[in-house]
């Protein structure tokens, strides 16, 4: 599809909208929701940068707000060695088949959000060497794909944090390595002037969209967000499995 027709800056302002809300609820879930549609209709390559540039902007409000419970001793390691890992990544995007990618990740997903949901909750603590290990992981995967969420997201559900603090946790995680991902993007010309326009013009629906989630959030308790969190994640990894 052409990127610049009316028709089609349409369906992707609708995605982002959607998009915007599931961030809203969950502090993360947009590059989830607009990564598997927007490559669809822009191409890989082109849709990443798009969905990066939007999920690190997004994230700066909510941060503003959210950032007096961030536990930074237990995001910042993941975060550190999720930036070293982009650059792999992002060789992997320009070398590697994308469609093959999105089939993995929606597979490792699939099983860890399974495993969850069946009730089986991590209580100790959370260890350095594990958190080095999933930044690692979501580095990678930010690059190569924009969602480098999954990794992170289950590794924190799984924690004994309440919902506020996983919340701020991953809106700060999946901000940070956003922007970590789209700077590495555009050092390798891999932006153009065409996807910073869509961006843009995407936005306002995406922030929209954004705020109706966070208004929707006080609606769950701590075992509905766990449970909507990964029934969602399990959703959209089917989809991008049988697509």
């Amino acid at each position: 599809m052409d990127s610049s027709a009316p028709e089609t800056i349409a369906l992707a302002a609708a995605i982002a909208a959607i998009a915007g809300v599931v961030r809203g609820i969950t502090g993360f879930g947009g590059a989830m929701v607009m990564s598997p549609p927007m490559a669809l209709i822009l191409g890989t390559i082109a849709a990443v940068p798009v969905v990066l540039l939007l999920e690190s902007l997004a994230a700066i409000p909510m941060l503003v707000q959210l950032r007096h419970l961030v536990r930074w001793r237990l995001v910042g390691p993941i975060l550190g060695m999720a930036c070293l890992f982009v650059p792999l990544g992002t060789w992997i995007l320009l070398a590697v088949d994308p469609q093959l990618m999105r089939r993995v990740i929606a597979g490792v997903v699939i099983v860890f959000s399974l495993v969850l949901l069946a009730g089986l909750r991590y209580t100790g603590r959370q260890q350095p060497a594990t958190a080095l290990g999933v930044g690692a992981l979501s580095g990678t995967l930010v690059g190569a794909t924009s969602m480098g969420g999954p990794p992170v997201i289950l590794y924190l559900l799984a924690g004994p944090d309440p919902i506020e603090v996983t919340r701020a946790n991953l809106t700060c995680f999946v901000g940070a390595i956003s922007l970590a991902g789209f700077v590495l993007l555009a050092l390798n010309g891999v932006v153009g002037a065409g996807g910073l326009v869509l961006a843009l013009l995407l936005a306002p629906g995406y922030y929209l969209g954004m705020v109706l989630g966070t208004r929707l959030f006080s609606r769950f308790n701590d075992q509905r967000f766990r449970r909507f969190t990964l029934a969602f994640m399990l959703l959209v990894a089917t989809g991008i499995l049988l697509a």
